[in-house]
């Protein structure tokens, strides 16, 4: 049972797998699809009508605010799913009856609203983000370390922060993540480690405004204030 956050069409969405609904409620993923997609006979006519063409028979366009398309590989095939929005997951299982079946909905709709919360906590945090990159980014400007660092200064900076945090560089981080330089790494941060980057930019804006240095201000992040939390 896995509700997510997943990046689709450059908006962070909560979503469940079409699989994930069919392994939970213990029925065919083919079910599932049918249940979603609807049936046709071999004339093409209508033998299931499915939710999408529901959907959008009812002109609730488009359909997508639903149920998104997909697809998973297994043995190096692909094979389509969906990916379902709370409104989709609840027309889906709408007609799922039993005791059981109450208890995953209710499990399901929980999980569901756990993520959503959290992801109002990210969109908070990102949002502050947004003046505090600003003001670091002015700070370093007004120094003239990004002359000195030859127009490299502020994604310096960031992978000192993100060092002192995570213990890797952006590069290495997109890796884990298995994202590309196109897509934006901070939405792969909690809105917690949202707070602590946040955090260290400020401190590394303040002393850059004060006159210190790169070496000097890498030397106290990652030792001095090390060091000091230690004790």
């Amino acid at each position: 049972m896995l509700v997510e956050s997943k990046k689709l069409n450059k908006k962070e969405m909560i979503v469940v797998s079409s699989r994930d609904v069919a392994d939970t409620f213990e029925k065919e993923h083919k079910e599932v699809i049918r249940s979603i997609e609807g049936q046709k006979d071999a004339d093409g006519k209508t033998k299931h009508l499915g939710l999408i063409e529901q959907i959008e028979q009812g002109g609730e366009l488009p359909f997508e605010k639903y149920f998104i398309p997909s697809e998973y590989k297994s043995n190096g095939r692909s094979y389509r799913e969906y990916l379902m929005t709370r409104d989709g997951f609840t027309l889906l299982v709408m007609g799922f009856s039993g005791e059981k079946a109450m208890k995953f909905k209710l499990a399901y709709i929980k999980q569901f609203n756990q993520m959503e919360e959290l992801l109002k906590g990210k969109v908070v945090e990102r949002e502050k983000g947004i003046a505090i990159r600003q003001a670091l980014t002015k700070a370093i400007e007004i120094s003239g370390e990004n002359e000195r660092m030859h127009g490299h200064a502020y994604s310096t900076y960031t992978n000192l922060i993100y060092k002192s945090i995570f213990g890797k560089d952006a590069k290495h981080l997109r890796e884990d993540y298995g994202i590309s330089k196109r897509d934006e790494l901070r939405d792969c941060f909690s809105a917690e480690e949202l707070q602590q980057v946040q955090k260290a930019e400020m401190l590394v804006s303040s002393l850059v405004e004060y006159g210190w240095g790169y070496d000097e201000i890498k030397d106290f992040i990652l030792n001095k204030l090390v060091d000091r939390i230690a004790a």
